[in-house]
């Protein structure tokens, strides 16, 4: 007697299936040998934890514009 008047005849909503988030790549800045912990260049003007970002001619910090252009 699953009868019912007025409502909508679809499927109840339940939980949607739990999708997996990509790995966050600030762990790719980090290379551990050992003892050893190896990290990318940080910003001179923003301290330690702030990385720059390394581009085919220059390396850029992302918080204070900081900029080194490479040597041709």
């Amino acid at each position: 007697m699953a009868t019912s008047f007025g409502g909508s005849n679809k499927e109840k909503k339940g939980k949607k299936p739990h999708k997996n988030k990509p790995t966050s790549k600030k762990y790719s800045l980090y290379k551990v040998n050992g003892d050893d912990i190896q990290k990318a260049r940080s910003c001179p003007r923003c301290g330690p934890g702030i990385f720059l970002a390394t581009h085919k001619d220059r390396l850029v910090c992302g918080k204070c514009k900081y900029t080194e252009f490479s040597k041709k």
